[in-house]
C-alpha cells in the first residue's frame, strides 16, 4: 500500500526528512517530561523497515509523520507526530483519521497510543478525539499514559 488518504507511505529515502521533523516536533516535550521523549531515541532506519510509516506532505514540504504498529488485536500509534509550522492547521486530526481507516482496512478495531503522563494537553487532545485512558506504566524514568479507542 503506498497510499493512505492521501498520505505517502515513507521509504527509506525519507529516513533523514521523519527524522528532523521527529525531532522538531518532540523538542518541546524534553522541557516537560525532564527526559528525552521516547521517540527521539529511535533509529528511524529501523522504524521505517519495521512499522507502516505514513508522511502527510503540502508542496513537497514534509508535515506530519504518522507511525504505525499493527498488531494482533490492535494497532498501535507508535507516533503521531506534526511539524511545528504545520501545527493547529489539521495535520494532527488527518493523522488521526488515516490511523483509523488503517485499522479498519486491517480488521482490527481498537487503536491504542501512549503518551508521557505530564504532557496532559496531549492526553486531552487525544481525549477530545475519542481516546480514553486505559492505564498508566511506571517505567525507571517517567509514566506514560496508555490510551485506547474502539473504532468500527
Amino acid at each position: 500500500m503506498k497510499s493512505l488518504g492521501g498520505l505517502r507511505r515513507a521509504t527509506g529515502a525519507d529516513v533523514e526528512a521523519v527524522t528532523a521533523l521527529q525531532r522538531a516536533a518532540y523538542a518541546s516535550n524534553r522541557t516537560i517530561l525532564g527526559v528525552e521523549p521516547l521517540p527521539l531515541l529511535a533509529d528511524y532506519r529501523k522504524i521505517i523497515s519495521q512499522y507502516e510509516v505514513w508522511l502527510a506532505e503540502r508542496a513537497d514540504a514534509l508535515e506530519g509523520v504518522l507511525i504505525l504498529q499493527p498488531r494482533i488485536d490492535d494497532v498501535l500509534i507508535w507516533s503521531l507526530a506534526s511539524a511545528p509550522g504545520a501545527q493547529r492547521r489539521g495535520v494532527g486530526r488527518r493523522l488521526l483519521r488515516a490511523a483509523e481507516a488503517r485499522a479498519l482496512e486491517l480488521g482490527r478495531r481498537a487503536l491504542r497510543l501512549y503518551t508521557g503522563e505530564k504532557l496532559i494537553g496531549n492526553i486531552a487532545w487525544y481525549g477530545r478525539h475519542g481516546y480514553a485512558v486505559e492505564r498508566i506504566e511506571q517505567l525507571a524514568d517517567r509514566r506514560i499514559v496508555h490510551m485506547i479507542k474502539s473504532i468500527g
